[in-house]
């Protein structure tokens, strides 16, 4: 695969510690004691055993009680993966070579697709991610209550919390590395470009919700059933209009910050403090009034996500705690090592707020079935 390692892409690779010209074909298996440090593996086992996990009792839910939301979603952010992802790797192969140049490299795990480009671990977090945050906001009844926009917003909110944890460490443990060059990374914020922040952190989960619930999930929450084959166009179009949101929801940055890094990382840090905003005040209302309402039973469960976003905060604390002796350590943002750091106090923050988020789904009445419920079959905001 020689030929599509372009010039930025085999430096990055260098820089993390692989060749590019060697990198294994569409599917290349390692050991886990060979990767460059022993948090790839641990991160990519929590992150692959949990999407499986989702999978799993996505269809469980389906099959007993007829909810298809949780698998349209897995899927649907799997398919938004596929649609977003390759060209970011292969720009030349796309033709859009002239416009966008390689963005940032992964560093090879486990297991590994497309020479090198995309590990198995990134695959998974897509489902995973969008499947915490978006329970979490529907366990809480938001979108029930709110409706579907101001519920995908929540979602956004939430899944940035969780997702910035990990992007603040990610170039420090060598899990992979941006290109400073490229003007579509800038402005960075420490470690990690803005774009990044606002955008894949927020954005793009919030248009992916929007579409799971518009299409799928308020119709769930009626009663309403799906036959196969509606589900599979459904989620289709899902993962495409999820794509084209991410597209869109930026706009005011691409647009009118263009040729200037300041004005468009206001106007990215303005729609991610909108977006903060609305959350914030839904969220904290909802919950109180959960709390508050001894009459209004959450007509929804999930246990799985519960737990298991306890799991993903506590292996994130471990890798975090052992990344700080090298952050402190840091001169001008690099380690010793010469790798950069992520911003201390803006992972704590999101720290905070993905466990307040876990544990008010600890702290509000439980459905009146079992804990993995089924939605009942009440109207919908709309």
């Amino acid at each position: 695969m020689a030929d599509l390692c372009s010039p930025t892409f085999a430096d990055l690779a260098t820089r993390l510690g692989f060749s590019c010209a060697e990198a294994g074909g569409l599917v290349e298996f390692r050991s886990p004691t060979t990767l460059e440090n022993w948090t790839l593996p641990v991160l990519e086992f929590t992150v692959v055993l949990g999407s499986l996990l989702a999978l799993v009792l996505a269809i469980a839910r389906l099959r007993r009680h007829g909810d298809p939301t949780n698998l349209v979603l897995w899927f649907g952010a799997t398919a938004y993966l596929f649609v977003i992802e390759p060209p970011l790797y292969f720009p030349a192969a796309f033709g859009i070579e002239d416009h966008v140049d390689t963005m940032f490299a992964h560093n090879v795990f486990t297991v590994d697709f497309l020479w090198g480009r995309l590990p198995l671990y990134i695959v998974a977090i897509y489902p995973l991610m969008t499947t915490i945050a978006f329970e979490i906001v529907r366990m809480l009844g938001v979108f029930r209550r709110y409706g579907v926009l101001v519920g995908a917003v929540c979602v956004g909110f939430v899944h940035h919390a969780f997702y910035e944890i990990f992007d603040h460490t990610g170039p420090q443990l060598r899990w992979w590395e941006w290109s400073l060059d490229n003007p579509v990374n800038q402005p960075m914020f420490d470690s990690v470009p803005l774009p990044s922040v606002v955008v894949f952190a927020a954005l793009w989960p919030m248009s992916l919700a929007f579409c799971v619930q518009l299409f799928v999930g308020r119709h769930v929450d009626r009663g309403e059933h799906f036959t196969g084959l509606q589900l599979v166009w459904r989620t289709v179009v899902i993962g495409l209009l999820a794509s084209l949101g991410t597209f869109i929801l930026p706009l005011p940055a691409t647009v009118f910050g263009a040729g200037s890094d300041t004005v468009r990382g206001f106007l990215y840090a303005a729609e991610l403090v909108v977006l903060t905003v609305v959350a914030v005040v839904v969220l904290a209302r909802q919950w109180s009034r959960l709390r508050r309402d001894d009459t209004d039973i959450p007509a929804y469960g999930n246990d799985f996500v519960r737990w298991y976003a306890v799991v993903y905060l506590a292996v994130m604390a471990v890798l975090w705690a052992t990344a700080l002796p090298d952050w402190f350590g840091a001169v001008d943002g690099v380690t010793d090592n010469g790798d950069p750091i992520g911003s201390l106090w803006y992972t704590a923050g999101c720290f905070a707020i993905a466990i307040t988020c876990v544990v008010a789904t600890f702290t509000v009445p439980r459905p009146k079935s079992d804990a993995d419920s089924a939605a009942v079959s009440t109207p919908a905001a709309t």
